[in-house]
C-alpha cells in the first residue's frame, strides 16, 4: 500500500466474533521477519508501538489509552528503513487486523442503534463510491496539478473502478484484498489520476468492503 511506504498501493467473509478474537491473538505476532540488511523494510519501532496499541484495544478496550479504529490501521504509515520487518508481513497482519475491528465495529452499532441503522450507513457510504464510480472513464478523479508530479494510469484506476460496480450492483466477486492489493502503472503529471485523491478513495472502498462481506 502506498500509505505504508514500500508495497506500492494495494501493495472475508465475517467471522463469528469468538473465532476473530482467538485469531487476533494467533495472528499479531511480537515480531516479524526482517528483510537483508541492505533490503528497505518497515520501521520495526514503529511497527511494534503500533501493533502493541492494537493488540490492546482489541483484547482490552476499556484499558486503551488510544483506542485503535479500523480506519486508524487502514492509513498507518511506517518509515522505510534498511533491515526492518518485511512489509508483506506486517501488510498481512494488519489486513486480518482491520477485517477484524471492522467486524467488531459493525457489532457494536448494531448492538447500540440496531441493524437499520448500520444498513443506514452502509447505504450512505454506498451512494457516495457510487457517484464517483458512475463518471466517464478518464474523469473519475483530479490530475495533479504538478507537471511532473507521479499520478496513476487511468485506463488501470477506471478498470478498477468498472470491477466494482459489477460488486456493487451486479453482485459480481471481488475480494477487499483485490482492492487493497491494487497495482496501478505509473504515470506523469495530467498523464494520470492524481494519487492521493485515488488512494484515498480506495481507503473508502476497503472500508465498505470490510463492513458487508
Amino acid at each position: 500500500r502506498a500509505a505504508r511506504g514500500l508495497a506500492g498501493h494495494g501493495g472475508r467473509k465475517a467471522l463469528k466474533e469468538t473465532t476473530v478474537t482467538v485469531d487476533i491473538q494467533r495472528q499479531i505476532p511480537a515480531s516479524f521477519d526482517r528483510v537483508q540488511r541492505n533490503q528497505y523494510g518497515y520501521n520495526a519501532k514503529q511497527v511494534d508501538q503500533f501493533m502493541q496499541r492494537a493488540r490492546v484495544s482489541f483484547e482490552s478496550p476499556p484499558s486503551a489509552a488510544r483506542p485503535v479504529k479500523s480506519a486508524d490501521v487502514r492509513s498507518v504509515s511506517f518509515d522505510p528503513v534498511k533491515g526492518g520487518y518485511v512489509a508483506a508481513d506486517v501488510d498481512a497482519a494488519l489486513d486480518r487486523l482491520e477485517d477484524a475491528l471492522a467486524l467488531r465495529e459493525r457489532d457494536e452499532l448494531v448492538a447500540e442503534r440496531g441493524e437499520d441503522a448500520w444498513l443506514r450507513e452502509i447505504g450512505r457510504l454506498a451512494g457516495l463510491l457510487r457517484g464517483r464510480l458512475h463518471r466517464p472513464d478518464g474523469q473519475r478523479f483530479r490530475r495533479p496539478a504538478k507537471a511532473k508530479a507521479r499520478s496513476y494510469n487511468t485506463t488501470d484506476v477506471d478498470d478498477l473502478c468498472h470491477d466494482l460496480i459489477g460488486y456493487l450492483e451486479e453482485d459480481k466477486p471481488l475480494s477487499v484484498d483485490n482492492v487493497r492489493r491494487a497495482v496501478f502503472r505509473p504515470a506523469v503529471g495530467k498523464d494520470g489520476y492524481e494519487e492521493n485523491q485515488v488512494d484515498a478513495f480506495l481507503d473508502r472502498v476497503v472500508e465498505l468492503m470490510a463492513a458487508i462481506d
